[in-house]
């Protein structure tokens, strides 16, 4: 039974260690996520600018 727990021990650990080591580079999937959470939020800050030019037209 001993075993056994110490298997699981060092599995766990494998398993934590695995992201670390796993990708250093970002693949062009990642690179095209980026570039469209990039991508809205520029229309998400120029629509808030737009916004307040509005505001401050009809105020």
């Amino acid at each position: 039974m001993k075993v056994w727990k110490k298997a699981v021990v060092v599995l766990c650990l494998l398993a934590l260690t695995i992201p670390v080591f796993g990708c250093s580079e970002e693949g062009p999937m990642e690179k095209a996520g980026k570039k469209m959470d990039q991508a809205a939020e520029d229309a998400s800050d120029a629509a808030h600018d737009a916004a307040d030019k509005a505001k401050k037209i009809f105020e």
